[in-house]
């Protein structure tokens, strides 16, 4: 009978860098999202959906396949959504190609701060990430970050929300 292996501990260095990478992240994400709370009163998550939409053929997308593009729950972006076309940002519909689905579609209204949202967004990005590191370090982080991805979806397929 083989020895039961025990958890591969992080050293001291691994433990700094991952408790770095867990803080950092949610400092980050909590910044740029008050950052557009501030200006716009959106949220990162409306503002990410404004984003996918925008990206989007005829500005519409699947609700299941939008709450899948955001890692959210289906529940969560029913009610992100909800708020968002009650501000006139969004509008919900039956899917035209097989009537079950409900389609989620971009306003000209939602593309408008869309657009005046951006440029703080992605001034927050720069500031708060992407101009802190150089180069070579960005581009590691992007690396790595991809092979986490992989991983995970390797693990569980139906995860996979890369576009």
């Amino acid at each position: 009978m083989s020895e039961a292996r025990g958890p591969r501990w992080l050293d001291a260095d691994q433990q700094g860098s991952w408790r770095a990478f867990a803080v950092g992240v949610t400092l980050l994400l909590d910044r740029l999202d008050a950052d557009l709370q501030r200006e716009f009163d959106l949220s990162l998550t409306e503002y990410e959906i404004l984003v996918r939409l925008s990206e989007r053929p005829q500005c519409s997308m699947r609700m299941a396949q939008l709450a899948d593009a955001l890692a959210h729950s289906r529940s969560r972006v029913t009610h992100t959504v909800a708020r968002m076309q009650k501000a006139g940002l969004v509008k919900r519909s039956t899917s035209p190609e097989d009537g079950r689905g409900i389609v989620c579609t971009l306003t000209d209204r939602g593309h408008d701060l869309l657009v005046e949202a951006a440029p703080v967004h992605v001034q927050g990005v720069r500031d708060y990430l992407v101009d802190l590191a150089s180069c070579d370090d960005f581009a590691a982080l992007g690396r790595v970050m991809n092979a986490v991805t992989d991983r995970l979806i390797e693990c569980h397929p139906e995860a996979d929300i890369r576009p």
